[in-house]
């Protein structure tokens, strides 16, 4: 199974300080809007009134408005990897002593990767963070089904090849065909949970999340440990 390219939705990537601000302020506008009036009635025009720019500049960019969800759910993808580094790095960097050592080289002389544990905590805590503070998330999170409500979503390739490139380093791993196949099932296993966990609680059933957690644990214990 091979990674899928990173897919941009742009017209026309900005290059100057000022146009890549416009940009962002679009996708900001999107965000919110989505949130306010849903993926339905979300329109062009309203975006870029909301944004404060003509709407030649957001056709400057996107040719409607599903080509600017796509384009939302990409930088919810960037942010939310960012996120998860970050907070494997602290993780790394607060552990120190003998979690230092398990993840560099053992007592005797072996080499070994991080915790996948404490791997699967940081996925899964900041998703569930960004699902309950991001704006638009909740509809369009990393666009695998846009638009909202289809009901032939894509599968979660994208996200999951990004978290193995990411993961597989940290815990020394190769990222050959059977990992990303593992981390593709827990990617869709766990997505198909939290969406239940949210639409019995705005803010995520916990105790749907807690047998998410568990059946992660279970599961990815058979592969990783």
């Amino acid at each position: 199974m091979k990674p899928v390219p990173h897919a941009t939705s742009l017209r026309r990537a900005p290059v100057q300080r000022r146009s890549a601000e416009r940009l962002t302020r679009i996708l900001d506008a999107c965000a919110e809007l989505l949130d306010e009036v849903g993926y339905d009635a979300l329109s062009t025009r309203a975006v870029a009134q909301r944004a404060g720019v003509p709407i030649g500049s957001v056709y400057r960019f996107f040719g409607n408005k599903r080509q600017m969800a796509d384009a939302l759910a990409q930088r919810n993808l960037e942010r939310y990897v960012e996120r998860v580094t970050e907070r494997l790095k602290k993780g790394s960097e607060g552990s120190g002593g003998a979690g230092a050592r398990s993840r560099g080289t053992a007592a005797g002389g072996e080499r070994r990767g991080g915790d996948w544990r404490a791997a699967m905590d940081a996925v899964l805590d900041e998703y569930l963070a960004m699902k309950r503070t991001a704006p638009g998330f909740s509809l369009v999170d990393f666009g695998n089904q846009i638009p909202v409500g289809s009901r032939h979503s894509e599968p979660n390739t994208r996200v999951a090849d990004r978290l193995t490139d990411l993961l597989s380093a940290y815990l020394s791993r190769t990222p050959d065909e059977e990992l990303r196949r593992v981390f593709l099932v827990a990617v869709e296993s766990a997505d198909t949970l939290v969406q239940l966990a949210f639409r019995i609680d705005p803010q995520g059933d916990d105790a749907i999340i807690a047998e998410t957690r568990e059946l992660l644990r279970a599961y990815l214990g058979r592969a990783l440990d």
